[in-house]
């Protein structure tokens, strides 16, 4: 029997959980949010985005306070989460620092206020031993068969 395929997210707005979900059935899969204290973002998008800017240049990453699953269970993790400043959200780096010594396939899915800009490359500089494989951009109402050929893709 094949490892099973993670879908581990972290959302900000509810975007991202949208996508995790309708990702989550078209592929049986496990699927874990990501959270982080209650405190650590503002309600506003732009306070948080400075929030976020300020963790990056100190490097003080917000910890996660869900517990994490045993990557090398799965040969395949699909990775969401929100694109802050055209990089991978803060939380979401969080995460990747975890998966330092998982080999399987990694593939990021996203979500975007109209801009992605450098994520994909962003995503995949913080991927230290899997093979990264190209992401999904979601909007609302992706449709299955767009995430059915993503998949497949990462499958491949």
């Amino acid at each position: 029997m094949s490892k099973p395929i993670l879908v581990i997210y972290y959302s900000w707005s509810g975007a991202t959980e949208r996508a995790a979900q309708a990702i989550a059935k078209v592929q049986q899969a496990d699927v874990v949010r990501l959270t982080v204290a209650a405190d650590t973002f503002a309600a506003d998008m732009f306070v948080t985005s400075d929030i976020a800017q300020k963790q990056l240049a100190t490097g003080a990453l917000p910890a996660l306070t869900n517990a994490l699953p045993n990557f090398n269970d799965y040969a395949t993790i699909l990775v969401g989460g929100p694109v802050w400043s055209a990089k991978v959200a803060t939380p979401v780096r969080s995460l990747l620092t975890h998966l330092e010594t998982f080999t399987g396939t990694v593939a990021p899915f996203y979500t975007d206020a109209g801009n992605a800009g450098d994520y994909e490359t962003d995503f995949a500089g913080l991927v230290q031993r899997a093979t990264v494989k190209p992401g999904l951009e979601c909007h609302a109402g992706q449709s299955a068969a767009a995430i059915k050929s993503w998949l497949q893709a990462v499958e491949t």
